[in-house]
């Protein structure tokens, strides 16, 4: 896989999780944990997208490890 077609992807699973966020229910464990899940999936395509200019190879690592980090979050709801 391509690295753009990765970063659409990751575009798109953030766009999903949002759709999915909208529908949860407007108590206040729905906002937090509809917030948790928008900021995770962002967060994972930006991290994505910034180590795609990384600077080395254990740059490149270092900012994969922190997208790994953010989608551990969305399926272990761990912070």
């Amino acid at each position: 896989m391509k690295s753009e077609e990765l970063g659409e992807r990751f575009i798109d699973f953030a766009a999903n999780i949002i759709r999915f966020d909208i529908g949860l229910e407007k108590t206040a464990i729905g906002r937090h944990i509809g917030l948790q899940l928008a900021r995770s999936a962002t967060s994972a395509g930006a991290n994505y997208e910034e180590a795609c200019s990384a600077e080395s190879r254990a740059d490149f690592i270092h900012k994969m490890q922190i997208v790994l980090k953010e989608l551990r979050s969305l399926f272990t709801g761990c912070d």
